[in-house]
């Protein structure tokens, strides 16, 4: 045992001493704790190595610390952070872009952080299960932009799993894509230009608005007329490759829709936050031209086929010995979120338990004898009002549902507090006689999956509807006993499980479930990261069809009043959603919000319940 410890001591310090030299600086902390690899300023997180220490771990672990090295020493935050764009999905191409430049720049003279990173890469991408994928669609546009980087800068870094997924995107691409991808190759020792250029190749993609200035625009409306062109052909490929390149650029027409939905908003407020959200994702390209034809903002949502859609236990998404694996991790990351929300679930359980705890009734004339009062039964025997009766404070069978958002942009520390919580929330819960039940949605796959490859056999019919494989996921019924279902919860950890996030039908499907439920309490808790977002539905829909679905959903559920409904935002405003919910910032104090929240809904119901017991027991005393 000591000489392990001794060996993985030894291996840590050569790594924090490695990420110094190779980032240049001396001021830098390395620390290790379970979970995911990360940067903030000069301090880096690395994964705790474990007793073994494999060689593939350590080959590994060294991938990790030689990228955020070399993050460290060729990368400028500020440059990166003048020129991001504002959607999600251009940010993440062009982070990943960035990536790849300082690790190809970085490892381009030392083979031996060059075998590392290569290491690294293809466990990340054997991971995501790229080896099995067969269609371009498969793989998020952000990795798939990055591997082209890679290829073109240096062929070598590229795993020989990944050249096929690589051959298909570039197949696919425009010949302004790949000149842009040129522009990126040429520009790799200078992070200006390189930033420039990434805005450029996302602009030709439109993932982005273009950098005003930039002269783009010419070449937007360019490669936009190649798309729709791209679009009215009848192969499958060309079909979905113009399909998946629609991104999030702010539509020209935005305007015009917001005119249509002016005539059907409610209030003023309401209008301007739908036209908001609208335009960050309206579909660019051959999208607008869709819109003009007489789109109406008001179409009633459907999906196209629910022929693919999956509702599955998680047990079922995994391989047993991979899903003990995840909750190993999860217990490892339990530990340091353990403490404090253990004190929240704690107070919580106490005020539960006291409300189902019995109650007395004193000063009544007939009952059990008071012993508090015996000296007026010596005094006086035949004097009244010196018994008390025992009741039960009245505490409404429950059940909680948690239905947690599994979208990529949850990946990381967000989804992993998540699944703490929920496994927290759960044990906590349990020993207090609530049930509860924990859910999860996302999509069988990203860009639409075999629901868009229906539709597309189909000759693509306007406005379709929903257009992506949806995917529901039990990780605990309410009926099974925590130490049955802990362990799915750690599926919440693989990777290449959380996709696009369709949060109406999710939310819907998580109330039918409670509504079926014998319990006469019924409380939902929504955890969310963002807006309802599938780029195949929004391509060939209005601008905010999904979340017009979520409002719709969300109204339901409130005006017919027999859940309670409650969400929790992580980093985004799910206020203008929900009439109960709060956001917060950092996912890290999503713990204490679930506990305060359970405990501020409790308190309600326990002061209900006292109001009632004094209105009853009012005659007795009079």
């Amino acid at each position: 045992m000591a000489s392990e410890q001794s060996r993985i001591d030894i291996f840590k310090r050569a790594t924090a001493g490695a990420v110094r030299a190779i980032a240049g600086s001396e001021d830098v902390d390395v620390a290790y704790q379970p979970g995911a690899a990360g940067l903030s300023g000069k301090h880096v997180r690395l994964p705790t190595p474990t007793r073994v220490l494999p060689t593939a771990e350590v080959a590994r672990l060294r991938g990790l610390a030689d990228a955020i090295a070399l993050r460290l020493r060729y990368h400028d935050e500020n440059i990166h952070a003048a020129r991001a764009p504002l959607t999600r999905e251009a940010r993440d191409a062009y982070d990943a872009l960035e990536q790849a430049r300082v690790e190809i720049v970085g490892a381009a003279h030392m083979e031996g952080i060059a075998a590392n990173l290569r290491h690294k890469l293809e466990v990340e991408l054997e991971a995501e299960g790229l080896d099995q994928m067969t269609r371009r669609e498969q793989l998020p546009v952000s990795q798939a932009l990055a591997l082209l980087v890679r290829e073109r800068m240096d062929p070598q870094s590229v795993p020989e799993t990944a050249r096929h997924m690589s051959g298909l995107w570039r197949q696919s691409m425009s010949q302004s894509a790949l000149e842009a991808l040129d522009e990126l190759v040429a520009a790799r020792a200078d992070q200006v230009r390189f930033a420039g250029a990434s805005r450029k190749l996302l602009a030709v993609m439109s993932l982005a608005e273009p950098e005003s200035g930039e002269g783009e625009s010419d070449q937007s409306e360019e490669e936009g007329g190649q798309r729709e062109q791209s679009l009215q052909q009848d192969d499958h490929e060309n079909g979905e490759n113009a399909a998946s390149q629609a991104g999030d650029e702010i539509s020209p027409e935005a305007p015009e829709t917001a005119e249509l939905e002016a005539d059907h908003a409610s209030s003023d407020e309401e209008l301007e936050a739908e036209n908001a959200e609208a335009a960050d994702r309206s579909p660019a390209g051959p999208q607008q031209k869709h819109k003009s034809q007489g789109s109406n903002s008001q179409t009633t949502y459907r999906p196209f086929t629910r022929a693919f859609d999956e509702e599955v236990e998680a047990d079922q998404l995994c391989d047993p010995d991979e899903l003990n694996r995840l909750r190993q991790m999860l217990d490892q990351q339990l530990q340091h979120l353990h403490g404090v929300v253990s004190k929240l679930a704690n107070r919580l359980q106490r005020r539960l338990l006291a409300q189902q705890q019995r109650a007395w009734d004193f000063d009544l004339e007939e009952g059990l004898l008071d012993v508090g009062r015996l000296a007026r039964i010596v005094v006086n025997p035949l004097l009244p009002l010196s018994f008390k009766r025992e009741r039960d404070a009245e505490f409404r069978d429950t059940v909680v549902t948690l239905l947690i958002d599994n979208s990529g942009s949850m990946r990381g520390r967000p989804i992993a507090v998540a699944a703490m919580c929920g496994d927290i929330l759960a044990r906590t819960l349990e020993r207090c006689a609530v049930k509860v039940e924990i859910l999860g949605f996302t999509t069988r796959a990203w860009k639409g999956g075999q629901s868009r490859e229906k539709w597309v056999s189909d000759g693509k019919p306007r406005e379709p509807g929903r257009l992506n494989d949806l995917r529901h996921i039990i990780y605990k019924p309410a009926d099974a006993p925590w130490r049955r279902a802990r362990r799915n919860l750690g599926l919440m950890l693989r990777e290449g499980l959380l996709k696009e996030n369709i949060d109406g039908e999710a939310l819907a499907w998580a109330y039918r479930r409670l509504l079926a439920r014998p319990e006469r309490r019924r409380i939902l808790m929504v955890i969310s990261d963002g807006a309802p977002v599938d780029d195949s539905t929004l391509s060939v829909n209005p601008g905010n069809y999904l979340e017009r679905n979520l409002r719709d959903v969300i109204r339901d559920i409130e005006e017919h009043n027999v859940v309670e409904l409650t969400a929790i935002g992580i980093g985004h405003d799910v206020t203008r959603y929900y009439r109960r919910a709060v956001t917060i910032v950092d996912a890290e104090d999503l713990g204490g919000t679930m506990m305060k929240r359970l405990t501020e809904l409790f308190d309600e119901d326990l002061a209900e319940a006292w109001a009632r017991a004094a209105a009853l027991r009012a005659p007795l005393v009079a």
